[in-house]
């Protein structure tokens, strides 16, 4: 049986404690255990010189390796092209792309440098996969240094449509490096089309009749494959002594009052202005029920180097005051908002004490709290998931109230109809999207691209010496 290598720009080794990693990190780590693999990528620490220096480590059967960055790698690779040129247009918000020559440069610098390193290790049955928007490059470079391997990529973020990506400069470079993988994966058809839209009206691709995409002399197979979570060990989380204790806490703070749930990293992508702005509207219009219900908003920092990011908490920060100094009691606040991280178990408690689990995002590839939500529910008296529109997840969770988060009144009008929404409503939803999160679960998503990959009958052992310079 093949290796498995996985790549990625962080590494998340198991953990001791149940439920403390992701859903991503767990169905690697079942997949590295059953093909004795690796697990190759940054460790998220920086160093005076880049030696190429691995650091290996085997964590609960899984093996890891990993690599040290300069400061000058980590500020144009990571938060310099991948957070502030990608990130931004990938989501829509080319107001926000940085389109800085340095940035370029030094993301390529570090797919090179994770090409050179990766390499050696790299045995010549492997199936190889590479993930997401900050190694887009780094199959074609792996080409360039003799691999023949099966070689995929998955895209856990949205693919712009054809006029945005339009904005990238050398938009086609880029996108011509992605048929140097066998297999591309995208969480959605609509991504999946965008991807298609793009290759065949701007780069002359064609699709041809067995599905696959011809550039020159390269083919490459486009998938869409929707990630899942880990759906067996959150329901168990659920039920843990911590997720008990969370749930206890959460129902003696409420004192009788339906919780409203959004737990987000703070991200201008995952619509948290406007989170705010539907919940004041419900506020101001239901003035009869209002103090029925509080706002517990979770967001988490992140990339707290970029001044993107700094200016999205300064907002709401300032939202948030307002709202609560224009809308609280003695004895009630309507926003509870925390800028910390949780364990997994505590946020299954949390989700489950929750009468509303509010996902809103502007645009995302997936989002899976809108499925951890669901799987955390008490299926007797589940909550409901208001979903936007333009998650991915929306796409499979139509039994959740999907609404535009960009309009405060239907915002507004989901709450309401989230509150106001009989027992037997509540539990018919919830069941059929249960459905969905048990069957298309992270270890299926994992399966079907690896299958895939597994199956892809593109050979590189006779390639045209042009697809490996």
């Amino acid at each position: 049986m093949s290796r498995l290598i996985v790549i990625s720009n962080r590494v998340s080794a198991p953990k001791g404690e149940a439920g403390a990693q992701g859903g991503l990190a767990v169905a690697f780590a079942a997949a590295l255990r059953e093909h004795k693999g690796l697990w190759f990528g940054w460790s998220g620490e920086p160093t005076d010189r880049f030696t190429g220096e691995i650091d290996y480590q085997d964590v609960r059967g899984v093996c890891t390796a990993t690599i040290d960055l300069e400061d000058q790698d980590i500020e144009e690779y990571y938060n310099g092209y991948a957070n502030r040129t990608l990130w931004p247009l990938f989501h829509f918000r080319v107001d926000l792309a940085e389109f800085e020559r340095d940035f370029a440069q030094g993301y390529q610098r570090v797919n090179e440098r994770f090409a050179d390193t990766v390499r050696p290790l790299i045995e010549d049955d492997d199936l190889v996969w590479v993930q997401d928007y900050h190694l887009i490059p780094l199959g074609e470079e792996l080409r360039k240094r003799e691999l023949r391997n099966r070689l995929g990529f998955f895209l856990h973020i949205p693919w712009p449509p054809r006029h945005l990506l339009a904005s990238l400069p050398h938009a086609r470079e880029l996108v011509s490096t992605m048929f140097a993988y066998d297999v591309i994966g995208f969480h959605t058809t609509e991504w999946l089309e965008a991807f298609l839209d793009y290759a065949l009206g701007e780069m002359g691709a064609d699709l041809l009749d067995d599905g696959t995409i011809r550039l020159g002399d390269r083919t490459v197979r486009a998938i869409s494959c929707p990630i899942g979570i880990d759906t067996a060990e959150f329901v168990a989380a659920a039920s843990s002594p911590q997720a008990r204790l969370a749930y206890r806490r959460m129902k003696d703070s409420s004192d009788g009052r339906d919780l409203i749930v959004g737990v987000d990293r703070l991200d201008y992508s995952k619509g948290l202005e406007e989170r705010f702005a539907g919940y004041e509207r419900f506020l101001e219009e239901h003035e009869e029920s209002r103090k029925e219900v509080y706002l517990l908003q979770i967001a988490p920092p992140s990339r707290g180097d970029v001044e993107t990011y700094q200016r999205i908490r300064a907002t709401l920060d300032g939202l948030s005051g307002r709202i609560n100094g224009a809308h609280a009691d003695l004895d009630w606040v309507p926003i509870r908002y925390v800028n910390r991280g949780f364990p997994r178990a505590v946020l299954a408690g949390v989700y489950r004490a929750a009468r509303i689990g509010l996902v809103t995002p502007l645009r995302d590839g997936m989002n899976l709290v809108a499925k951890e939500y669901v799987a955390a529910q008490d299926p007797e008296d589940p909550g409901v998931l208001i979903l936007s529109r333009f998650a991915g997840a929306a796409l499979q969770m139509t039994d959740a109230v999907l609404v535009n988060p960009h309009s405060a009144e239907e915002l507004s009008d989901a709450i309401e109809l989230a509150l106001k929404m009989p027992r037997d409503e509540r539990v018919a939803r919830w069941r059929a999207l249960m459905d969905g999160v048990e069957r298309q679960d992270v270890i299926w998503w994992r399966k079907r691209f690896t299958d895939a990959l597994a199956r892809s009958d593109q050979s590189w052992e006779d390639a045209p010496a042009a697809a490996a310079e």
